[in-house]
């Protein structure tokens, strides 16, 4: 007669449950501000197999919906995940053929729902993600943590880019900043990052959210300067025998 009780070695089946323990291709910085017409958006294209700068063809913006765009850093494949449910959220939205749209409010907050629930389960997507959009006039910028965590600003930034960029945002961004100024900020910012994280990419791209549509440009790259003396001798003055 065969027991009822449970088999203890299919509960433990390392098939059972699997889990992401850590990413795989990760894509660096977002950043991202408000300016006198909507959102500009910034973001490099290169894809970290660990520290491994792999690809350099990577977008991590992707327009959602009409009004919305999303900009993400963090494990590739769980961004494309993000998008799929993304893709499904938008068609059922459709399917009501009420004239609504999802705006970039009802998407930021359904991301903060994603990535929390995920997060209950102990198994998180392992990215940041930039929500910036406009819709009836109103522009909206916020951002969510692979742990849920969230909120909105009139400037944003992911991995690094809180660090390097943000400072330089918090200076230098102002509520009438013509679309020219926004690009040159957010170029410097790139810039910064460019020279200082070892993960990014001298191939950017930089999308603009209006209420006329979503723009994103062609890849391009900043000019530079390496000439710095400390870029040079990075090591002069350090201690140690190194």
């Amino acid at each position: 007669m065969e027991s009822n009780q449970a088999n203890p070695s299919i509960l433990c089946s390392p098939e059972g449950s699997q889990r992401t323990l850590y990413p795989y291709v990760t894509g660096t910085s977002v950043v991202a501000l408000k300016y006198k017409d909507g959102i500009l958006m910034a973001a490099d294209m290169g894809g970290s197999y660990g520290s491994t700068l792999r690809y350099k063809s990577v977008e991590r913006m992707k327009p959602i919906g009409k009004h919305s765009l999303l900009g993400a850093s963090g494990e590739i494949s769980d961004f494309q995940e993000l998008l799929k449910y993304l893709d499904e959220l938008v068609l059922y939205d459709n399917m009501w053929d009420d004239g609504n749209s999802l705006g970039p409010k009802e998407i930021h907050n359904y991301l903060t729902r994603v990535m929390y629930n995920r997060r209950n389960k102990f198994n998180p997507l392992w990215n940041s993600l930039v929500l910036g959009g406009v819709k009836n006039g109103e522009k909206y910028l916020g951002m969510v943590s692979m742990i849920g965590v969230n909120f909105e600003d009139n400037h944003v930034a992911t991995g690094f880019g809180n660090h390097l960029a943000r400072p330089i945002l918090r200076d230098e961004w102002r509520e009438d900043l013509s679309f020219e100024e926004g690009v040159k900020l957010l170029e410097k910012c790139m810039r910064v990052l460019l020279y200082r994280d070892r993960s990014a990419v001298n191939k950017l791209q930089i999308a603009k959210i209006t209420g006329e549509g979503i723009t994103i440009s062609q890849p391009y790259s900043l000019k530079t300067f390496w000439g710095f003396s400390a870029f040079q001798n990075p090591t002069a003055g350090a201690e140690g025998s190194w």
